[in-house]
């Protein structure tokens, strides 16, 4: 339960308070078979003071005003995790049919300028694939920048972090994921943690699927090469023989299933959906065997035979030719070997999109750097969001790049840069980090202390504390500590203390800008790790 004062909110005017029940989270909520495997209706009575609006993840709802009193239903079976709270200075207006957007009221314009009339399209691109949505409203609610995950798909009320609005392409594919969910983990749910895959890797493959039909292919593929370039980057940092790599993981007694949250449930939990969907030779054969999982199974939890059984009895002639047991894409083996995908996609309908990202990190990182003129001519506010940072993080790849090329670049695509999204603009910021650029660390600052999501925040924090930036990073930390989140500063504040002897107390009220090079400067080791710091991924639950 975050319980969070009126100043980190973005209105800064009244508390605010949400919950995130995802994965094991909500016995601290309330008494609860807290385990996938189990599923229940619920209802609940919440009191409230005057003028804080109270949501619930629940399917009815009614309010007592002169009690102050909001009464809630959940009239299907839903698994612990799945029920959530969020309660604060919110306000609302229908984006369709069936959905409404519910904000702060200075987000609230903004809300409904990126999402009105697009829920609907999408809700009723996933019913043409899946069938009916079951779960009669689609709202969803923007949450302050603590929210600890970029989205989650509470039935009915689909949170979502604020500062992913100004992404357009991010927030598209997030809220898409949170739709395809409605069918994949929510209706039908993993039984255990173990097999996180069976709703995120299929609530990927039908987030791809619902893109597809309403975006085409070539963007399609695009998201997708973003994303597994992002899971090969994870397995190079993890190594391939890393038990989380598995799709069927062991959990240790006392882990938090949470941290197993990672690329391989998602993108290789897709690759072998995507696989199974080629087995039938045609993607709507593979929609037709999706819809009647769901009716079997709906609002039941399953394991993974479950699925591979349902799987092979729709298609029996799969079924007879052992498709199972094929050499080297043994479902057994898709299931527990560690490492990379067994078979990845072919992407090929997305090289119109992909082409040019890839001509151009060839142009900047061939030796000798004889083609600025070329590259300098890439006009990257024509390109999709997408694009770039696929761009973007092939240079963080290959960094620390030569002095020579970061300076180019910075002169090159700086100036464009800045005016575009965050997500954007902080893996530029990376690359100035990784390349020590001091030219443009000013931007850095700028950045962060403007920035109170973990997402914003950390990754650049884990790089300014992985090179010879340390003094810096803590000098902008002192600066901002008090628009963070108590969590997020404690984490800033673990990743700020590798490496040092314990700081002494500090009072803050009283630091100027000097004080943590001063701190600094007898605490630091100039030997550094020299770890390449993975960058967050931006989790959809």
């Amino acid at each position: 339960i975050w319980w969070l004062d009126p100043e980190l909110t973005y209105g800064n005017a009244k508390p605010f308070v949400f919950t995130q029940g995802h994965s094991v989270c909500n016995r601290s909520f309330f008494p609860c078979f807290d385990t996938p495997a189990v599923k229940c209706t619920y209802s609940a009575t919440v009191k409230a003071p005057a003028g804080i609006q109270v949501l619930m993840s629940a399917t009815q709802s009614t309010y007592l005003e002169e009690e102050g009193v909001y009464q809630f239903y959940m009239e299907y079976p839903v698994p612990a995790y799945l029920v959530a709270l969020v309660a604060g200075d919110l306000i609302h207006a229908d984006i369709g049919p069936r959905s409404r957007v519910w904000a702060e009221p200075c987000l609230l314009p903004t809300a409904i300028s990126k999402l009105s009339g697009m829920v609907e399209r999408w809700l009723t691109a996933a019913e043409s694939l899946y069938g009916p949505y079951i779960w009669g409203r689609y709202d969803i609610v923007f949450l302050p920048p603590s929210f600890p995950i970029v989205a989650m798909e509470n039935p009915c009320l689909t949170f979502i972090i604020s500062s992913i609005l100004e992404s357009d392409e991010f927030l598209i594919i997030d809220v898409i994921h949170e739709v395809a969910h409605s069918w994949f983990g929510n209706a039908v749910t993993n039984a255990t943690w173990e097999e996180m895959w069976l709703s995120e890797g299929l609530a990927t493959y039908a987030q791809r699927r619902i893109t597809t039909e309403t975006y085409g292919a070539a963007f399609t593929c695009l998201e997708t090469a973003f994303r597994l370039d992002a899971l090969h980057r994870q397995m190079k940092l993890l190594g391939e023989d890393n038990p989380v790599s598995k799709l069927q993981v062991k959990l240790e007694p006392g882990v938090n299933p949470s941290n197993l949250m990672n690329l391989f449930t998602y993108e290789k939990g897709y690759c072998f959906v995507y696989y199974l969907s080629q087995l039938c030779g045609d993607p709507r054969h593979f929609d037709s065997f999706l819809r009647a999982y769901i009716e079997k199974y709906k609002f039941t939890s399953v394991v993974a035979q479950d699925l591979l059984d349902s799987f092979l009895n729709f298609f029996p002639e799969l079924k007879e030719q052992c498709v199972e047991s094929k050499a080297g894409l043994e479902f057994e083996r898709w299931l527990n070997a560690t490492g990379p995908p067994l078979a990845e996609p072919d992407l090929s309908q997305g090289s119109s999109l992909t082409r040019p990202v890839e001509t151009l990190f060839k142009l900047w990182t061939t030796e000798p750097l004889d083609s600025v003129a070329a590259a300098s001519s890439v006009d990257l506010t024509k390109w999709r969001t997408f694009q770039t940072v696929l761009f973007l993080d092939r240079l963080l790849d290959g960094s620390p790049l030569p002095h020579e090329v970061i300076k180019k670049l910075s002169e090159c695509y700086s100036s464009q840069l800045d005016s575009m999204n965050a997500e954007i603009r902080i893996r530029w910021l990376q690359i100035v980090v990784r390349n020590d650029y001091y030219p443009d660390l000013y931007k850095v600052r700028r950045f962060l202390e403007n920035q109170m999501s973990r997402m914003y925040t950390i990754p650049l924090y884990e790089d300014l504390c992985t090179g010879t930036l340390k003094s810096f990073a803590l000098e902008i930390f002192y600066q901002t500590q008090n628009q963070l989140h108590p969590n997020l500063r404690k984490t800033i504040q673990q990743i700020l203390s590798q490496g040092l002897t314990p700081l002494p107390a500090i009072d803050t009220t009283a630091v100027t800008t000097d004080t943590p090079a001063m701190v600094l400067e007898d605490k630091v080791s100039e030997a550094t790790n020299g770890a390449i710091s993975l960058r967050d991924v931006n989790v959809s639950a």
